[in-house]
C-alpha cells in the first residue's frame, strides 16, 4: 500500500472516531446532583435507573426522563373550626410543613416513575393529591391522643409520633421530616358550642382562664 493510501485510511480513521465521540456526546446523558436518570426503552420496558455517572440513550429506540430528588415541602393549615382536636376537647390551631422526596433508591425512583411519572413526580399538585389526606389523618390521629397542654409543650414527641402514624409505605417517596411551624390554642369565639368536643374544650378552657 502506498503511502498516500495509508495517509487516506488514517485520515477515514481519525474521521471515524471522530465521528463516533460526536455522536457519544450527543447521545451520553449525564446524572447531575439531586436528579435521577430514567431511561425507557420502546413502549416503557426495561426501564433503567441511573443516580450518578451517565448513560448512553439510544436514538428514537430510548428516552430519557430525570426526576427531581431534592426535598419538596406540603404545607398544611388547620385553624379554627378545622383546627385539630385535642383528647380534652380543646382545638389546636396548627400549621405543618412536611418534607417529602422521592427515595433516591432504583426501586423506588422506579416505582415513581411508572406510577406517577417522571414530570409530575415533583409538580405541587400533585403531590398534595396523593398525600394531603393522609398527613391530615395523622394529624388528627396523633392530636386526638394528647390533651392541648401536652401537645403544645411537647412539639418534638407530637412531630414524631405524626411520622410514625404515616409509616414509611410511601409508595416510592420518603417523608424526611414535618415542622411545626405554628400551634396554639383556636380562639375561644371560634369554638362551636354545638359540638360535643368543641363544647367540651370550652367548658374546661373557661373552667382554667375563669372566664365566664
Amino acid at each position: 500500500m502506498s503511502g498516500d493510501a495509508l495517509i487516506g485510511v488514517g485520515a477515514l480513521a481519525v474521521l471515524a472516531v471522530i465521528g463516533v465521540l460526536a455522536w457519544l456526546a450527543r447521545n451520553v446523558r449525564r446524572v447531575t446532583p439531586g436528579t435521577a436518570l430514567v431511561v425507557h426503552g420502546m413502549g416503557d420496558r426495561g426501564a433503567r435507573v441511573h443516580l450518578d455517572g451517565a448513560a448512553l440513550v439510544l436514538p428514537v429506540v430510548q428516552r430519557a426522563d430525570v426526576i427531581d430528588l431534592s426535598i419538596q415541602p406540603i404545607e398544611l393549615d388547620r385553624r379554627g373550626k378545622d383546627g385539630l382536636s385535642c383528647k380534652d376537647g380543646i382545638r389546636a390551631d396548627v400549621k405543618t410543613t412536611f418534607l417529602l422526596r422521592v427515595n433516591p433508591t432504583i426501586e423506588d425512583v422506579l416505582s415513581v416513575a411508572q406510577s406517577v411519572g417522571c414530570a409530575r413526580a415533583t409538580d405541587r399538585a400533585t403531590l398534595e393529591q396523593l398525600f394531603t389526606a393522609k398527613f391530615s389523618e395523622a394529624l388528627k390521629i396523633v392530636a386526638g391522643q394528647l390533651d392541648f397542654e401536652h401537645l403544645h409543650a411537647e412539639r418534638d414527641k407530637f412531630r414524631d409520633q405524626v411520622m410514625v402514624t404515616i409509616g414509611p409505605s410511601l409508595n416510592g417517596y420518603r417523608l424526611d421530616d414535618v415542622a411545626i411551624d405554628y400551634l396554639e390554642q383556636t380562639p375561644l369565639e371560634q369554638l362551636d358550642p354545638h359540638n360535643v368536643l368543641d363544647a367540651r374544650g370550652i367548658k374546661k378552657i373557661k373552667a382554667q382562664t375563669g372566664r365566664n
